[in-house]
């Protein structure tokens, strides 16, 4: 069976990296999270100072940063998923946090780092079988994707979703500042002059506001077969 490229698009916290790293169990292809490279970019420039509380990012400072920043993907047995190492140093807790979240969308409306992360990201895929979600897969990364998603749910189910998954480890976060931040993510994500947030022509629409992970899986599963045959053109 031929392997392909799978691109998951969408607004953010409509669950697009739990339903890419599933549909990648299933099909035994490799997940790439988009996000934490982002993520963790900002949190290297949030460290060094090159990114400021009030999001003012030193240009220059960031283009050399970056050629001094590693990023890679490792396994961890012990729970079974891939965590994000920045310069060596294992940062997948650090980069979920809500101070992160508050900044990444400022970070990766950046050319230059989008051109930087889009380049590992066509490295990552080039010889397909890969999973990746993101805002721009589709789009700008792999634009040639045979399977294009996009993923869209009501802002209040989000905001429930991401306040869900801060409390264990923020406590204080509350169901205000979350859907504060998720509307301006949102914006900004949106409204970026390289890459912005849309639904490429191609791709399917997939609301998932009341749909549980099965039903997602079974939706996908309905689909799947037109995209893996090779005589079938999308």
């Amino acid at each position: 069976m031929k392997k392909i490229i799978i691109a998951i698009d969408g607004y953010s916290s409509t669950g697009k990296s739990s339903f890419a790293r599933r549909i990648a169990t299933e099909m035994e292809y490799i997940y790439i999270d988009t996000g934490a490279l982002y993520r963790a970019i900002t949190l290297q420039l949030a460290k060094t100072g090159i990114l400021t509380s009030d999001n003012r990012i030193d240009r220059d400072a960031m283009k050399q940063e970056l050629q001094r920043t590693e990023i890679h993907f490792q396994f961890n047995e012990a729970i079974q998923k891939s965590e994000t190492f920045l310069n060596g140093d294992n940062v997948e807790e650090q980069i979920r946090s809500l101070q992160i979240a508050n900044q990444v969308s400022y970070v990766a409306e950046i050319p230059e780092i989008r051109a930087y992360v889009d380049q590992i990201l066509r490295d990552l895929g080039r010889e397909r079988g890969v999973v990746m979600d993101g805002r721009d897969i589709g789009t700008a990364v792999f634009p040639d994707a045979e399977l294009k998603i996009f993923m869209t749910s009501d802002l209040h189910i989000r905001a429930e979703r991401r306040l869900k998954d801060l409390l264990p480890n923020q406590p204080d976060a509350t169901l205000e500042s979350v859907l504060s931040n998720l509307q301006e993510r949102d914006r900004i994500d949106s409204s970026r002059e390289t890459h912005p947030l849309m639904q490429a022509p191609d791709a399917l629409l997939l609301d998932n506001s009341h749909l549980t992970m099965d039903q997602q899986m079974e939706w996908f599963q309905s689909i799947l077969p037109n995209y893996l045959n090779d005589d079938c053109n999308h």
